[in-house]
């Protein structure tokens, strides 16, 4: 019998409509946060990857693409992407990329830096993206910001795209940054609960 569908089995559409939202105004992404503070709100209360096993939407988006509609090849991921050496380096590689983007930010905010609407793509390609720009009420360091982190979802998916196509759909969570920090404080979480009884 087909297990009946679950409210967060379609948290995908949230993943999709983020990316569609931040094509026609960039100011959406700021929605983004949640994607990065609910997965370590949940591992840090409950010491558990709740987030990434039922609700990243995103996950859910590579299950969908590269399983139903098969442009996975559906090999296993190299054994040297499971390393935590890879693991914990892309997470510091992504940490130094996503301060750069937060400085940027700061320097447009102090005003010794102009707003530049471009999109980075894989942290090397300047993409114009001048027409999700329509100006706001605030500073023009809340649209750099908005900028510099669609950049990032926009990069971090398409990694996750290409590695669903090479390998099985959800690839990109074996080296997820999110997944990494959520593993470390739900590892912390669990030492300190063993440490209270």
């Amino acid at each position: 019998m087909k297990e009946k569908k679950k409210w967060y089995d379609y948290l995908w559409i949230v993943s999709l409509t983020y990316l569609i939202l931040g094509f026609f105004n960039i100011l959406f992404a700021w929605l983004g946060l949640f994607c990065f503070f609910i997965p370590l709100a949940i591992a840090a209360i409950k010491g558990n990857k709740a987030y990434c096993n039922k609700y990243c939407g995103r996950g859910q988006l590579f299950s969908l693409i590269g399983g139903r509609f098969g442009l996975s090849r559906k090999k296993d991921i190299p054994g040297w992407m499971r390393t935590g050496y890879f693991r914990y380096g892309f997470l510091v590689f992504f940490f130094v990329m996503f301060f750069m983007m937060l400085w940027n930010t700061w320097l447009v905010f102090a005003g010794s830096k102009n707003l530049g609407t471009v999109v980075t793509l894989l942290w090397t390609f300047k993409l114009p993206w001048h027409w999700a720009y329509h100006g706001t009420l605030f500073s023009d360091g809340v649209a750099q910001f908005a900028f510099g982190f669609y950049s990032v979802m926009l990069t971090s998916t398409v990694l996750g795209f290409f590695t669903m196509i090479l390998f099985k759909p959800r690839s990109w969570c074996v080296y997820c940054p999110m997944g990494t920090m959520t593993q470390l404080l739900c590892k912390a979480k669990n030492v300190t609960t063993l440490q209270k009884q």
